[in-house]
């Protein structure tokens, strides 16, 4: 409602120009009871359904940081909104609003998840099952020095070049699929691995196809060789690294800015002198604190 209560809804600008393509994106979205509540991420993926699948074996449903619902659900989920409403757009020559809704756009993600319930991939308690840290062949483990190791052998030719480089024989172990036996083989993955650093493990698992892979730090990942052969970060001019973006197009690939980010203020005045506001209206629309300008300039 804070658009309509200044005069710039969707009913109004659509009027203006009907090719408007106009981006709404909230929590819970444009209608509904909690249409006009506040929120944060782990709101949004409660009410969604996706939280109670996320968390350990006995232990409370854990938010994963703030990426799935505001990024994901949020971000991620409107843009491809506002594409394919240009898209559509180049048909029929016509604008439309978008309701992207972080609580929809979450639950649409997970729908693997739902279409999957009857699959048997998720009918034990949150931690018990094969993606959630249930398996011990889909989990991460410490070595042993404090670092770890991501494992994701789930298919039986990586299970068994998992359980080659771990040094264990295969015929002496209970079947893969032996899920009473879970808890004590990922108690046998977890000694095992404690026995060695992380680099002595990348040394046996590189180059093979049983799925382990280290947990990196974001300095690990920046300066990991793969990374690095796909120059997967960049670094800006004040020296920070950030990813570059993705996915990489063939033709017209993304050209990163490696300036650093703007102060809040920066180009106001800038931008507003080329819009056509005198200096005397800048300074006013400044002093009423309807704009911030921050000046760099020394005062030498």
């Amino acid at each position: 409602g804070v658009m309509e209560r200044l005069g710039l809804g969707p009913e109004v600008l659509l009027q203006e120009n009907p090719r408007l393509i106009y981006a709404r994106l909230t929590g819970f979205g444009q209608t509904g009871k909690y249409a006009k509540s506040a929120g944060h991420d782990i709101n949004y993926l409660a009410l969604s359904g996706v939280l109670s699948k996320l968390g350990r074996k006995n232990e409370n449903p854990f938010p994963p940081v703030n990426l799935l619902a505001d990024f994901a659900g949020g971000g991620v989920t409107c843009a491809l909104g506002i594409v394919i409403a240009l898209f559509e757009r180049a048909k029929s020559g016509k604008g439309q609003v978008i309701d992207a809704s972080m609580v929809e756009g979450v639950a649409y993600l997970s729908s693997f998840l739902w279409k999957s319930q009857n699959l048997g991939l998720w009918g034990q308690p949150r931690g018990e099952n094969l993606l959630d840290s249930g398996a011990p062949f889909y989990e991460t483990y410490r070595t042993s020095d404090g670092k770890f190791m991501a494992v994701g052998a789930i298919e039986p030719k990586f299970y068994n070049q998992l359980i080659k480089g771990l040094g264990l024989n295969l015929d002496e172990l209970p079947a893969q699929m032996s899920f009473s036996n879970w808890p004590e083989m990922k108690k046998k993955f977890a000694s095992i691995f404690a026995q060695k650093t992380q680099a002595e493990w990348c040394s046996i698992f590189d180059s093979t196809d049983a799925c382990v892979t280290p947990v990196l730090s974001f300095e690990d990942a920046a300066s990991h060789p793969h990374n690095k052969e796909r120059s997967s970060f960049i670094k800006n001019d004040p020296g920070e690294i950030s990813p570059r973006p993705a996915p990489v197009l063939s033709r017209t690939p993304a050209v990163p800015s490696c300036k650093r980010d703007p102060f809040v203020g920066e180009h106001t005045e800038e931008i507003l002198l080329e819009y056509g506001f005198t200096k005397e209206e800048i300074a006013k629309l400044h002093s009423d604190k309807t704009i911030e300008i921050k000046d760099l300039k020394a005062s030498l």
